[in-house]
């Protein structure tokens, strides 16, 4: 099950990068804030806690056979 980009506000690579950072290093959707700011991109971390939550769910899905 791929992940949906429709009716997203910010292009498919910058949420790809917040959701990466967030789940591959010891990071807060804070701190994943700030370093999207420092590279120009005005995000709050509560919008990168839903794109985890929602790319988890993707995952989680996709890797489960419902019956």
């Amino acid at each position: 099950m791929a992940i949906s980009f429709k009716g997203a506000h910010f292009p498919p690579e910058v949420i790809l990068m917040g959701v990466r950072w967030y789940v591959a290093y010891p990071l807060s959707t804070r701190h994943v804030e700030e370093l999207m700011e420092e590279r120009g991109v005005q995000v709050d971390h509560s919008t990168i806690n839903r794109w985890v939550i929602k790319s988890s769910t993707c995952k989680i899905r996709g890797g489960i056979h419902y019956q």
